[in-house]
């Protein structure tokens, strides 16, 4: 049990953007962190949240605030997935890692994989906006609707 917590503390760690939090990195190769974070969904029996985004996204920075603010909206995210951030170039094309799931109509975008790594929702954020911010309610069912079913 003890070898099975170190190894999923250490794919979140490799994971470098677990939780959702920290700016999105150009750097990081989101292959491989979506690869740990399938390892680390399996270990913990969560599903991979996908936030493709930029630095250069208000909205990007509009959701993070959000999170931020509603604690118990973050703890529901971090409970059932584990987050990773695809860093997405502004104007630029989807990163390889990307390109198996449908083109987002715009930033940020989420993608919510199964443990094994099958595409579960693709999901239009501007859906979940409620004027210059995100409605509450809205997100939390879409969290809740997509989180990994209870054993």
């Amino acid at each position: 049990m003890k070898k099975l917590a170190l190894f999923a503390a250490l794919a979140l760690a490799a994971c470098g953007n677990a939780g959702g939090r920290g700016a999105y990195d150009a750097s990081r190769d989101a292959a491989a962190d979506i690869k740990n974070a399938l390892a680390s969904a399996k270990a913990s029996h969560k599903r991979v949240l996908i936030e493709a985004g930029g630095n250069w996204c208000s909205w990007c920075r509009i959701m993070d605030r959000y999170f931020e603010e509603h604690a118990g909206l973050a703890a529901l995210r971090d409970k059932n997935f584990v987050t990773v951030r695809v860093n997405v170039e502004s104007g630029g094309p989807l990163p390889g890692a990307l390109k198996a799931y449908p083109a987002p109509a715009g930033f940020p975008h989420i993608y919510i994989l199964d443990e094994n790594g099958s595409l579960i929702q693709s999901q239009n954020t501007g859906e979940l906006e409620s004027g210059q911010s995100y409605d509450l309610e809205k997100f939390t069912f879409f969290l809740n609707a997509f989180a990994p079913p209870k054993t």
